[in-house]
């Protein structure tokens, strides 16, 4: 509190006689309080969440989050009023049955995507930057302005609509991060038609199997990627994907790199095509549960699930959540490095922020091109505030040493992001230490492509809340996730674990799956009817606060312990010799055993053996003896996607020798790492055997 007297002596407020006078600072109120005659701090809904201004009753952050959970309706109604744009105002907020996967948000409400995102901010700020493109060569990034996206988009949504794409109809989009391809999402939401994003790293017969299920009559991609310094052809990938697909009546063709590609009958020079068009073009009038978009998940085991997400719900949740989880203020550059192929890319490098009014950075390159120093690089030169990447990525730049991040000025810097999957406290403490400074949050967000957006995370709380490496921590606004047993109870202590579900709906989560709502029910809630099955395994500490432990089907049963291998690489990467580790769980005739790849750091001179045992005594100390690795395999590079995601089901397979059982490499960011992990297991196996043959 401050007084008269000290406020007159630091000269603030020398106003200080008009009784009941409010001072704005951030979220919080200073308020005069006449018969205490002095200054009381008092948390300030409307400044800090300006959706919640109408609510009453509202002290402090912590019910601000109780109300959103006991008063989701009335929140999530609010906050869809105040957010989005509408053409017309819906009458129910929500008409949901979990048990029976129904799910209906924003009834009656009619608005376009496509206006939300760049019509209403063109009339405000046309010349703001919306995106950054960060292309493969450092040094060269393209800004476009909100005006220049929205021209760029309106041309292709009248060439779609010339092009005979009707409202409903699904276009399949197989680019790299670039401007043309965030204005062909928003081209196809302008026009009412759904849109399928296949990572430009999928095989041909993976994109074909999604444009197939898809039902899409018009495919748009480019020439040729460039990524790493190298050229990827992805119109050759297109034109044999498209063979297998009848359906396909045209493929739109932009030019990335100045190189030629043989064109057929079906090919359209998009951009040339483009000019010919109006910069004005006509938004189509959605309904609130119209589908905004299809996106497949990896299909690493079985038929890749197409989940569906709609247009208000959706943007809702994605423009919420990047507001509030990293503390996105107007001016800022938001960096996420995420391939718009997978969720993360869709929900925060595009739909977000560009709702939100934000600048966008769309990430072509690699972590380690042309250096492990380009990340940092491009904070410099960009002036990133907040920055958004992969726990995979940190592991790998923590290997190649501290010198390529101090190499570069990242004072800007604001808010750090981990996505995808688990971080380790090794990479969280050097993410936090070395890229922050000790001075920026790091923001462990849990989430899912089923889910929309983020769903716990540290933030948003009180800034001098506490945050612990390598814990999601707090649900968001809305959320309220919970802990089942092995027999479909809810566990309502601290300090224990269980299957992670969401208690009830929020507007950001898939509705179904496309063509098979039955497999959406039988995914997702059924196993416990009621909630929403999440898949992952979580701990809830004894302070509530949550740690994800990694998928229920990356759970290891050894000797009747369960235990998540997250746990286990955990302690592993804990190693100073350590840059990452996987570890894979596989049935034994007497108890499950533990198999681990250890990736080492770079220069490390240590014996195998000895740091094998070391690794060992680590896990039985830290866990358990019975969470001991059965075999520690040293390898150079663990199979990944291009997106950075450890390849589990790879090493399973190479752990099981169903060699036959691989599936599709092609997704691989390497797929040469899988014939050395495969040499290595055949000699470690082989030594194995010759020490059970010794007497």
């Amino acid at each position: 509190t401050l007084s008269p007297k000290n406020m007159s002596k630091h000269g603030t407020m020398r106003s200080c006689r008009v009784l009941f006078k409010n001072i704005y600072q951030g979220d919080q109120i200073f308020l005069w309080d006449k018969q205490r005659s002095n200054m009381s701090l008092k948390f300030n809904v409307a400044a800090f969440m300006p959706e919640a201004a109408g609510i009453q009753g509202l002290s402090d952050r912590s019910t601000l989050q109780e109300f959103s959970v006991s008063n989701g309706e009335s929140f999530w109604a609010a906050a869809a009023r105040h957010r989005l744009s509408w053409i017309s105002p819906f009458h129910t907020a929500q008409d949901c049955d979990l048990s029976r996967g129904r799910i209906k948000w924003f009834e009656g409400g009619k608005l376009n995507v496509s206006v939300n995102c760049l019509d209403r901010h063109v009339h405000t700020c046309p010349e703001k930057v919306a995106l950054i493109w960060e292309r493969d060569e450092p040094g060269s990034e393209v800004e476009v302005t909100y005006r220049q996206l929205l021209e760029m988009t309106c041309r292709l949504g009248n060439l779609l609509r010339r092009r005979g794409v009707k409202k409903g109809d699904c276009v399949t989009i197989y680019m790299p991060p670039c401007p043309l391809a965030v204005a062909s999402m928003l081209a196809c939401a302008r026009i009412g038609a759904a849109h399928n994003v296949v990572f430009a790293g999928f095989s041909a017969e993976a994109l074909a199997e999604r444009i197939r299920d898809a039902h899409s009559s018009t495919v748009i991609t480019v020439n040729q990627g460039v990524r790493g310094g190298k050229v990827i052809e992805l119109k050759k990938t297109v034109d044999t994907a498209v063979d297998s697909c009848p359906m396909v009546q045209q493929v739109l063709v932009a030019m990335r790199t100045e190189n030629p590609v043989a064109m057929t009958a079906r090919d359209v020079d998009m951009e040339e095509e483009m000019l010919k068009e109006d910069v004005v073009c006509e938004p189509a009038v959605m309904d609130s549960e119209d589908v905004l978009f299809l996106l497949y998940t990896s299909g690493s085991t079985g038929k890749p699930k197409g989940l569906v997400h709609t247009q208000a719900g959706y943007l809702l949740y994605a423009a919420l959540t990047h507001r509030y989880v990293f503390s996105y203020h107007d001016g800022d550059v938001f960096g996420c490095v995420a391939d718009i192929g997978w969720i993360t890319g869709h929900s925060y490098s595009v739909y977000g922020p560009l709702a939100n009014g934000g600048t966008t950075v769309l990430f072509e390159s690699t972590p380690i091109y042309p250096d492990p120093g380009r990340y940092w690089e491009m904070v410099q030169r960009l002036k990133i505030n907040q920055f958004y990447g992969a726990p995979t990525a940190i592991r790998l730049l923590l290997k190649y040493g501290d010198q390529w991040v101090h190499k570069y000025d990242r004072s800007t810097l604001k808010t750090l992001g981990s996505v995808g999957e688990p971080i380790n406290t090794e990479a969280w403490e050097w993410y936090h230490r070395v890229v922050g400074d000790g001075r920026c949050p790091v923001v462990d967000t849990w989430w899912q492509t089923e889910t929309g957006g983020i769903c716990i995370s540290p933030r948003p709380s009180d800034p001098d809340a506490e945050i612990v490496p390598g814990m999601a921590m707090r649900p968001f606004f809305g959320i309220k996730p919970v802990l089942m047993d092995t027999e479909g109870k809810v566990l309502t202590s601290n300090n224990t674990s269980g299957a992670l579900c969401i208690s009830q709906p929020w507007p950001g989560m898939a509705r179904t799956i496309h063509n098979n709502h039955q497999r959406y029910i039988e995914t997702y809630c059924q196993p416990y009817p009621g909630y929403f099955f999440t898949g992952d395994g979580a701990y809830r500490s004894k302070e509530g606060y949550y740690q994800i432990t990694g998928r229920l089907d990356d759970v290891i049963n050894v000797s009747g312990h369960r235990i998540g291998t997250a746990e286990i690489e955990d302690v592993v990467n804990q190693c100073s010799a350590v840059a990452e580790s996987a570890c894979i769980g596989y049935s034994h005739d007497i108890k499950g055993q533990v198999y681990t790849f250890v990736v080492l750091k770079k220069d490390v001179d240590v014996q195998e053996t000895d740091l094998s045992r070391l690794l060992n005594d680590m896990v039985s100390k830290k866990i358990a003896k019975y969470a001991c690795p059965d075999f520690i395999q040293f390898v150079h590079r663990l199979p990944k996607t291009r997106s950075g995601k450890i390849m589990r089901r790879v090493l399973r397979k190479v752990v099981e020798r169903d060699l036959n059982g691989l599936g599709d490499l092609s997704t691989l960011d390497d797929p040469a790492a899988v014939q050395e992990i495969i040499q290595g297991h055949r000699e470690l196996r082989g030594q194995q055997q010759q020490q059970q043959q010794q007497p």
